[in-house]
Order: structure tokens, then C-alpha cells, then sequence
């Protein structure tokens, strides 16, 4: 009996994972897509806008200080926009390196940030955000928090699929590139290049 439960859980578990995969693969052609002007070519990431085409849905959620943060409120800076579970033992620690890669590749002292939404309203905490930084080895990062209700809206406007199983999260694997004027310019997906991304960032800020 515990057999048979045990292989219809993970049945269930194999099914959720694919629905999320198919979230992905969406995006990803979806990415590929949008690439199709010679103009964006110059950027490296599976899709690419032109310099303000397409506006960063803007949202409001606090970070792992409490402080209250928005798209609107990094305006002059680059930001890489992800979305992270700080509890994750699989993809997410694989992207956290990638960050850190490309935070070293950009150089200390430029306009360039890491934020992270949470995926995983049931669990994360600002001590679990900042465990995950310290073990990625972040430079300048925000960990953005809150309820299910809260950040929901956030993965949908960046078509961020989230499905709860009983052992693990679900989720769709991808970086948006956000320029100084607040404009999604890049969508990279997970995994990625770190010196692509690194290259297209110095490219924002030059």
C-alpha cells in the first residue's frame, strides 16, 4: 500500500514538473520568438527589446531589510529580475552562481544589481534570503517577500509559472534584464552564460 502511494506521489510529482517545464518551453519559444530584428542582435540573450519597447511591469513588495522596493525605484541602475527559492537544492543554487559570475564580470563599483522575487511565499524569510546570498556570494542584491496574494500578480506579469508539490516547487527558470530607465531589454534562460550576460549589462551602461 505505502508503495503504490508512494509511486502515485511521485507520479504526481513528475506531472507537475512537466507542467512546469511546458511553462518554460512556452517561454522559451516565445523568447525565440521575439528575436527575429536584426537591430536586437547586439544583446546575447534568447530575446531582446529595443530601448524602450517594453516596460518592466512595475510592482511594490518589501526586501529581506524591510524596506519597501520597485522596479521604478532602481531606475539608474541595470537589474538582473529573477525569481528564487531561497530553500531550492537544485536549479536555483546553479543560477545563484551565475549571478555572482557575472556580478565579478561587470566589475565593483558599476550600476548593476541582482533582484530576486521570492516563489516561495511558504517558506522564505529574510534569514533564508540572506543565507542564499552569502552562499551565492551576491555583491548587491534584494531578496523581495510577502504573501502568496502579494507576489502571485508579480510571477503572472512576468509569466513566472509556480506550482507547490508536497516535497518542492515548481517553477519557471528565467532572467530578465531591466535597463536604467526601467525597460526589460534581455530575457535569459536558465541556464545561461554569465559573460553573455555580463557583456550585455556593460552594454546597457555604456
Amino acid at each position: 500500500m505505502r508503495e503504490a502511494l508512494a509511486r502515485r506521489r511521485a507520479a504526481a510529482g513528475v506531472l507537475v514538473a512537466a507542467a512546469v517545464i511546458g511553462v518554460g518551453i512556452g517561454s522559451a519559444l516565445a523568447l525565440t520568438r521575439a528575436r527575429s530584428t536584426p537591430a536586437l542582435q547586439r544583446l546575447r540573450a534568447q530575446a531582446t527589446w529595443r530601448a524602450g519597447e517594453r516596460r518592466a511591469p512595475d510592482f511594490r513588495l518589501r526586501d529581506q531589510t524591510g524596506h519597501l522596493a520597485s522596479i521604478d525605484s532602481e531606475r539608474g541602475r541595470v537589474i538582473a529580475l529573477t525569481f528564487l527559492d531561497s530553500h531550492c537544492r537544485q536549479a536555483c543554487p546553479i543560477e545563484g552562481r551565475l549571478l555572482a559570475q557575472t556580478e565579478r564580470a561587470v566589475g565593483a563599483g558599476t550600476r548593476f544589481g541582482v533582484v530576486v522575487v521570492s516563489i516561495d511565499p511558504w517558506a522564505d524569510t529574510t534569514r533564508s534570503a540572506r543565507a542564499f546570498a552569502a552562499k551565492s556570494r551576491w555583491t548587491h542584491w534584494q531578496w523581495l517577500l510577502g504573501s502568496e496574494a502579494q507576489l502571485r500578480p508579480v510571477w503572472n506579469s512576468y509569466h513566472i509559472g509556480v506550482l507547490k508539490t508536497p516535497r518542492d516547487i515548481a517553477h519557471s527558470a528565467v532572467v530578465y534584464l531591466i535597463d536604467v530607465n526601467g525597460f526589460e531589454r534581455a530575457a535569459y534562460l536558465i541556464p545561461f552564460s554569465s559573460r553573455d550576460l555580463a557583456a550585455d549589462v556593460r552594454s546597457l551602461l555604456a
